[in-house]
């Protein structure tokens, strides 16, 4: 009998892991299963690709992945792209204006080789950010950024809820604008934005066509405001039990955190 599933797309902070220096043993082991039932796995984040690549490299990992909330897709494996998005030129700069224009310094992605993230002088992410994004990191005139750079996308992680709001209104409709609690920072919040329309779900449809794999018969796992397009189009959508309520509502099963390992339940919806 042909299995209904045929691929896996998992989120990672507040899914796949609770945070990646806490991977689940039984969730490693899972995926083993996944592969020997002959169904890929394919990673769709907010993450750079630096910070998604070392945990999954630390547990023997290296599967394709979907990173910046749809921007940019990159086997692990082989360093390979599949999709690219970055925002339409003119785009990235009203996005800048809009968060300098409430006294905000975000961190701005671009696509290039060596550096992953620019900040400026006196960044409005929280420190132990910026430490993390080294060594791939540079600091510059975010202006000359934007504008001279393919940028693919902008964050603030580890923020008062109140500054990152702010950034939200800021923005409005010039951009996709995903508000959620900080995984890394407890009692923080994470804000990221990509280019209008952009979802995971758009380095998926990208994959799939790649590998001609069919897209109406993926399962998709995700726990935050950035998932709710990856899983309103999964033929199966799973969401941990204390997820976010946009996606536990949309959900077709609810499955256990994280923490507890809960990520094993997708061998149950194949």
């Amino acid at each position: 009998m042909t299995a209904r599933v045929s691929l896996v797309v998992t989120d990672l902070d507040g899914t796949f892991w609770h945070t990646d220096d806490q991977i689940h043993p039984d969730v490693v082991k899972a995926t083993v299963t996944l592969a020997e039932r002959g169904i890929p796995l394919l990673v769709a984040t907010g993450r750079r690709l630096g910070s998604t690549r070392r945990p999954l490299a630390r547990v023997g990992l290296t599967p394709p992945a979907i990173v910046l909330n749809g921007a940019l897709g990159v086997d692990l494996s082989t360093g390979d792209r599949f999709h690219v998005s970055p925002y339409p030129p003119g785009d990235a700069a009203r996005v800048l204006d809009a968060f300098q224009g409430v006294g905000i310094d975000p961190v701005v992605y671009v696509d290039d080789p060596d550096i992953e993230a620019y900040v400026s002088e006196t960044p409005s992410t929280h420190p132990e950010h910026v430490r993390m994004l080294r060594p791939n990191l540079a600091v510059s005139d975010l202006r000359e950024v934007v504008t001279t750079q393919r940028v693919l996308g902008f964050s603030l992680i580890g923020v008062q809820h109140g500054l990152a709001v702010a950034a939200r209104d800021a923005i409005g409709d010039l951009a996709e604008t995903h508000l959620d609690r900080s995984i890394d920072f407890a009692g923080f919040a994470t804000f990221t934005v990509a280019p209008n329309s952009q979802s995971k779900w758009d380095g998926v449809a990208a994959f799939c066509e790649r590998n001609e794999i069919d897209p109406t018969r993926v399962l998709a796992i995700g726990d935050g405001t950035n998932d709710v397009e990856l899983l309103t189009n999964a033929a199966v959508a799973l969401a941990p039990s204390d997820g976010h309520s946009s996606v536990t509502e949309i959900a077709d099963a609810v499955v256990a955190p994280a923490a507890t390992g809960g990520w094993v339940e997708v061998l149950n919806y194949l």
